[in-house]
């Protein structure tokens, strides 16, 4: 705004001085007259302190300068900048208010001083005074939708911040818990066998440590989604489940495995980010086995929905145990993280109490089937 009011007071001194040599009855341009006319550019410097003082001090000054008969120019310039940017700073009551004001006493001075001629004059300057307004008008409203714009990439940024780091918890959560659980079993598994069998306790340790560099593995991969070096989520797939299930079976859980169908086609129409679903979903029920139930036995199912009646192909995976259930206990940050996984990805899950044990059903969407070439070439 300083290099605007620098301007316009150049552009009122100069104008005005060149426009006095045809106006021979007005009165010279002199010190005062200056004053005046540079007084009304230095007032836009409050546009942003005091926008109403601005605007009230830049129309009494102009219209001082021409109540002393100084010759026409320039110098409304101070007004229109005035009106507009006291328009765009929201005071639109105020501003509205003054140009009121100001064309009223236009139309008095034109119908006193110039007769017919007079007032067409006043009608064209209260014209060019309500431009001004709407050109303000115009300016706040675009300011208005930039601010807003910026206020929705800014929440758009705070959701996608929350929801990485909802992820890296579930993530977080999912590895600790599932590994801490299995070498806790594991390592009472050795302290039995010390003294029972010895000659079993080297296996048990070796489990317990394949089963810790298994973690320290993902644990570092998920370090490494805090340095912003490494994809948010390890690439686990159904590849990868056969090896949670071997894992709890090492941990003393007797644990069964079924696909129903062809897993490489499952894999084919899941995807990357669904497979990692699927392994984080059964690994939550076998560390909740494990660590809350008390199950002895698991069964894990994993296979499309037969007949289902949603607009799509369903994937259902089913882990059931013989444990103790939930016993109507309220949801942990284990199930309820998982229905969060599920449900980013179009899916659900349902907790059945089985008496003995919790059944898990969880369903997530597949893509269609690849065509046969026989329904390629119908």
């Amino acid at each position: 705004m300083a290099v605007v009011a620098v301007v316009a007071a150049v552009i009122q001194v100069a104008g005005t001085h060149f426009a006095q040599t045809r106006q021979p009855g007005a009165h010279l341009l002199d010190l005062p007259g200056v004053a005046l006319l540079l007084a009304g550019p230095a007032l836009l410097l409050l546009h942003r302190k005091a926008p109403e003082a601005m605007l009230a001090g830049v129309v009494a000054v102009t219209g001082l300068y021409f109540g002393l008969g100084y010759p026409w120019g320039p110098a409304p310039l101070s007004v229109a900048l005035a009106i507009i940017v006291a328009t765009a700073a929201r005071r639109r009551p105020f501003a509205w208010t003054v140009t009121a004001a100001v064309v009223v006493g236009i139309f008095i001075w034109g119908a006193l001083a110039g007769g017919d001629l007079g007032l067409v004059r006043a009608a064209a300057a209260s014209a060019w005074l309500i431009i001004m307004v709407l050109l303000g008008e115009a300016l706040r409203a675009r300011r208005e939708w930039a601010a807003a714009r910026r206020a929705e990439a800014a929440a758009a940024r705070q959701r996608a911040e929350d929801e990485y780091r909802l992820a890296l918890a579930r993530d977080i959560h999912d590895v600790v818990a599932h590994s801490l659980s299995m070498i806790n079993v594991r390592a009472s598994v050795a302290l039995h066998l010390a003294d029972r069998d010895p000659q079993q306790l080297v296996p048990a340790l070796e489990a317990i440590k394949t089963a810790s560099k298994e973690s320290l593995t993902q644990v570092r991969d998920l370090l490494g989604v805090l340095r912003q070096d490494a994809p948010l989520r390890p690439g686990l797939s159904l590849d990868a489940v056969p090896g949670l299930v071997a894992d709890a079976r090492n941990a003393g859980l007797a644990v069964s495995l079924a696909y129903d169908g062809d897993a490489r086609l499952m894999r084919e129409r899941l995807g990357p980010e669904r497979e990692t679903v699927v392994y984080r979903v059964v690994q939550e029920a076998l560390t909740n086995a494990v660590r809350h139930a008390g199950a002895r036995h698991v069964r894990v199912t994993i296979g499309p929905v037969a007949g289902d009646a949603r607009p799509g192909p369903m994937l259902a995976v089913s882990v059931d145990d013989d444990g103790h259930g939930r016993g109507g206990a309220a949801e942990g940050n284990g199930l309820r993280g998982m229905r969060e996984r599920l449900a980013g990805v179009g899916g659900g899950v349902e907790f059945v109490e089985l008496r003995p044990g919790l059944g898990v059903r969880a369903t997530l969407p597949l893509d269609p089937a690849p065509a046969t070439p026989g329904e390629a070439r119908a």
